[in-house]
């Protein structure tokens, strides 16, 4: 249960809060269950306070300071914190649906298990944070830094991720269903088991990335570099790879069945076991590739 006396204070208004916050920071504000619906906290200092399972639906909260502020199990659905200010905050299992936190910094938040769903995360910072299960379908996160950000398992479907900062990113078994990557930064990032169905990639750097066992079917891979990323026991069927740089790749027990793979650069890749049965290769570059035991377009296994 909140605090009275910071709760009274917190309602006076930013400015009555600032002044008190000034003289007494070492205090840690309670907050707990507090109902701020609506409220607007334009530019506050609850740096290190308690918010959890707080009420702040439709709350401004614009360039508010929430750094190292527990805001677990709170409801900030369409909540404004744009350019808030949210580093090192626990947001575990937080209700952020529909929420703007365009521009907004959350480098090593936790997040997990928030529902981020339609939420607007343009330009955030998302560096290093904890994002392991949340819930982002149909979020619009163009311009994110999620470098070396956690998202094992988290639901992207429909994302719109233009332009976004991936590299070094932890995306293992997460949901990318038909998301817009298109031009996006993979650098190395761990995409292991990960669900990319139908997903929109043309023209991204996934140099280094991990895609082992991943469901790419359907993907656009047009003009992507590829090159060194790893799809050992990938699902490639039907993806469109037209122009790929797929050079030292490695796509061991990769599946490729009805690929568009015209004009596709695959010298020196490890293709052992691959199939490419129905495979379109017109003006691929398989130059010192290994094809041993790959299953060529026309069914024969070469040898």
């Amino acid at each position: 249960m909140a605090n009275i006396e910071h709760l009274a204070l917190l309602k006076k208004g930013a400015v009555r809060w600032i002044e008190w916050r000034t003289t007494n920071l070492e205090i840690e504000p309670d907050l707990r269950g507090a109902n701020l619906r609506g409220a607007n906290l334009r530019g506050v200092n609850l740096r290190g306070a308690n918010l959890r399972r707080a009420d702040l639906c439709q709350t401004k909260l614009i360039a508010a300071n929430l750094s190292k502020a527990n805001l677990s199990l709170a409801d900030l659905s369409r909540a404004s914190l744009i350019e808030a200010n949210l580093i090192e905050a626990n947001l575990i299992g937080t209700n952020l649906i529909e929420a703007d936190l365009t521009g907004a910094d959350l480098g090593d938040a936790n997040l997990m298990g928030a529902n981020l769903q339609g939420a607007n995360l343009r330009d955030a910072d998302f560096s290093d944070a904890n994002l392991s299960g949340t819930d982002l379908r149909g979020a619009n996160l163009r311009g994110a830094d999620l470098g070396a950000a956690k998202l094992r398992r988290a639901n992207l479907s429909f994302c719109g991720l233009m332009r976004a900062n991936l590299n070094h990113t932890n995306f293992s078994e997460a949901n990318l269903h038909e998301a817009e990557m298109s031009g996006v930064y993979l650098y190395r990032a761990d995409l292991h088991k990960a669900n990319l169905t139908e997903a929109h990639l043309s023209g991204a750097d996934l140099f280094g990335a991990n895609f082992t066992e991943a469901d790419l079917r359907g993907a656009d891979f047009r003009w992507t570099n590829l090159s060194k990323a790893n799809l050992t026991g990938a699902d490639l069927s039907r993806a469109y790879l037209t122009g790929a740089n797929l050079s030292k790749a490695n796509l061991i027990g990769a599946n490729l069945n009805k690929a568009n793979l015209i004009g596709a650069n695959l010298s020196k890749a490890n293709l052992t076991g691959a199939d490419l049965s129905k495979a379109n290769l017109t003006g691929v570059n398989l130059s010192k590739a290994n094809l041993q035991g790959t299953i060529m377009p026309d069914g024969t296994t070469h040898h």
